[in-house]
């Protein structure tokens, strides 16, 4: 009989050791969490694409022409050269492009109009070699502050932006779900 009595006091112990270390949450744990959210509802930066008929000249828009020749070379758009002429009294030359989305931007592409999309420039992900601030409110709230690093994407360089920094610094509220465990609230 005292057998039996000890076994179920070390089941309960066993049983309450391990519903107390589900609310338990290190900064591993946070991290693993916040990781998780950024798969399910990334953080980006985002920029306007023009595409349709696009005039450029060939000096004054260098720049922005080779942009467009990067892209076209990625396979991201199609160009199409429909007219160009020397400008009068110039010793510049006038393109008029006809710019086209391909079906490999559209990962990318977030909304799009007749001439105009908005595109994901950057991409926000957890920095791995930087520590998480982690601090526990409660047993069922905590407070995660962690460094995201920028990786650019293909449309990167239309982005009008000067950064002077490559990383974010974000603070997450953690919040203990009865069926779920952690998440981001």
């Amino acid at each position: 009989m005292n057998k039996i009595y000890s076994s179920i006091l070390l089941a309960l112990m066993a049983l309450a050791s391990a519903c107390s270390n589900e609310t338990s949450i290190n900064e591993d744990d946070a991290s693993e969490v916040i990781e998780q959210h950024l798969e399910l509802e990334p953080e980006y930066e985002t920029t306007i694409f023009r595409f349709g008929e696009i005039k450029l000249r060939a000096n004054k828009d260098r720049q922005v022409l080779n942009k467009y020749r990067q892209l076209e070379s990625q396979g991201l758009i199609e160009m199409t050269l429909d007219e160009q002429k020397k400008v009068f009294l110039s010793k510049d030359t006038t393109f008029v492009y006809q710019i086209r989305l391909t079906e490999k931007a559209a990962p990318l592409v977030l909304e799009q109009g007749k001439d105009r999309a908005t595109v994901k420039a950057l991409n926000y992900i957890l920095d791995e070699d930087k520590p998480v601030n982690f601090v526990k409110s409660n047993n069922k709230t905590a407070k995660a502050t962690v460094s995201l690093k920028k990786a650019e994407t293909e449309f990167y360089p239309f982005l009008n932006k000067d950064s002077n920094s490559d990383f974010i610094t974000k603070t997450y509220k953690l919040r203990l779900k009865k069926d779920k465990g952690w998440e981001v609230e």
